[in-house]
């Protein structure tokens, strides 16, 4: 078992226990709520390691604004010098959007329906990369601003993530990314994806 505390927000009360079953066996502490507005406080106490966050929140919006803003508290507003680590859940997301939550912050970005041991590998995964940066020292503002921010990987990296989930059926994978199977095999080339 890991020593480590779990936030998981879903406003699907079925997904939030089935999430809850998956994690409780292989987290100390697993924390499951269906309203966002209960982050802050959740969080306020700095000993929460992970948040399991979707993108969606009501059926009126699919487009992860929800997921984005509540990120961007998590990460920018929750006043803790050592955020959780976030890993974004959705089932309607696409390339696009998984690298706006990567640029804004989350650590990996998971589609439903998804694979258990791959979800458990990433949560623990994306608390290690937490701890390993909040180690390092930070560099200066200003030389922060001018690291570069390399797109193409994360394209690249998000790719290979869905084709792995999918069996590397280019069909369900261009479907979990939201473009056409034709643009995903031109990706698949671009990037030399084998």
């Amino acid at each position: 078992m890991t020593d480590a505390k779990i936030l998981v927000i879903d406003d699907n009360t079925a997904v939030l226990s089935t999430l809850r079953l998956v994690l409780k066996s292989v987290f100390r502490t697993v924390v499951a709520v269906s309203d966002p507005q209960l982050i802050p406080a959740l969080i306020s106490a700095g000993d929460v390691d992970a948040v399991l966050l979707d993108m969606n929140f009501g059926s009126d919006k699919l487009d992860g604004q929800d997921g984005l803003f509540w990120l961007d508290r998590i990460m920018n507003r929750s006043g803790l010098e050592n955020p959780p680590a976030v890993v974004m859940i959705t089932a309607f997301g696409d390339v696009g959007l998984a690298v706006t939550s990567l640029k804004k912050g989350a650590l990996d970005f998971i589609q439903k329906p998804w694979d258990n041991n791959d979800l458990i590998r990433k949560l623990q995964e994306a608390i290690i990369k937490r701890d390993e940066r909040n180690a390092k020292p930070q560099p200066e503002e200003e030389e922060r601003e001018e690291l570069p921010l390399n797109l193409e990987e994360i394209e690249r990296q998000t790719i290979i993530r869905v084709l792995d989930t999918c069996g590397h059926n280019l069909t369900t994978a261009a479907e979990k990314l939201g473009i056409s199977r034709q643009t995903l095999y031109n990706k698949i080339k671009h990037h030399g994806i084998v």
